[in-house]
């Protein structure tokens, strides 16, 4: 497939030489792998991060370590155009529960967020932004008791957005979810990416093909073996071979790109690589 014009700025996310040990586990080892901010002519272009790997593999210690809730053992993880030490709050995290205040209504819940970055007149300006870019503005007043499970994740994702730099983490969005809300969820995916250029959404899933049909980058955790003796490595890594830029290649940005056979082969080779790690 023909790739879309696009070009490279600035490291958005930085991970360099990070490994992480628990005891004598060592879990993560020297991960090197960077996100650079894209630049598509005419048009606000964001990224999306595909995250792959076995269970059990580490999945749940990177990102920990992405959004800052815990250091690693050795290395550095960089976030942002100024490339500093990620700190918690400077990626947000949305897990599987869409945890929400119960006792706050919608539009509260997303105050308290983005009074964490902004001044109290503008934290509401912000508020009212977001409800009407994802759809949210009829239900400010409603409870999360009261919300449906796709406003439940879109208000999560915008609460996330509100108080952190551009960088937002999602953990398994699509996970039991049905064809038309997983149809939902990639439109709230777009919609994000193309609200600004440096907004950067890092998808660790199990589903291969959705959540390849809308990166342009992908990373797969996996175990190398030492060249001289087969044996498998200790700590899981993300070598160079499996970082791969789906926009170079042509399989980034296409609306309908799942249908394409080049996307087909590209996803059972991805599958392969999974089930050999």
């Amino acid at each position: 497939m023909t790739p879309f014009p696009h070009t490279y700025k600035a490291p958005l996310l930085t991970l360099e030489n990070v490994s992480m040990r628990f005891g004598s586990e060592l879990v993560l080892r020297d991960l090197n792998a960077q996100v650079l901010d894209v630049i598509r002519p005419g048009m606000s272009q964001g990224q999306v991060v595909g995250i792959y790997g076995r269970s059990g593999i580490g999945k749940s210690v990177l990102c920990r370590l992405l959004a800052g809730l815990g250091a690693p053992s050795a290395g550095t993880v960089r976030v942002g155009e100024a490339q500093q030490p990620v700190r918690a709050g400077a990626v947000g995290y949305v897990q599987q529960r869409y945890p929400l205040f119960n006792h706050y209504s919608l539009a509260d819940n997303l105050l308290l967020a983005a009074r964490r970055k902004h001044a109290p007149a503008d934290a509401l300006a912000h508020v009212d932004v977001y409800l009407d870019r994802f759809g949210l503005g009829a239900h400010r007043r409603k409870y999360p008791a009261q919300l449906s499970g796709g406003q439940r994740q879109r208000a999560a994702i915008a609460q996330q957005l509100l108080c952190s730099d551009h960088l937002i983490l999602l953990d398994e969005p699509f996970s039991g979810l049905d064809v038309a809300m997983i149809d939902e969820v990639k439109k709230i995916i777009i919609e994000v990416t193309t609200l600004d250029e440096l907004n950067t959404v890092l998808i660790v899933s199990h589903d291969v093909a959705t959540t390849t049909a809308l990166a342009d980058r992908l990373w797969l955790l996996s175990h190398e073996r030492d060249a001289a003796t087969g044996q498998l490595l200790p700590g899981a890594t993300i070598s160079p071979r499996h970082q791969y830029n789906l926009a170079d290649t042509g399989l980034a940005w296409h609306p309908n790109v799942e249908s394409e056979p080049e996307f087909a082969q590209f996803v059972e080779h991805l599958k392969d690589e999974i089930r050999g790690s």
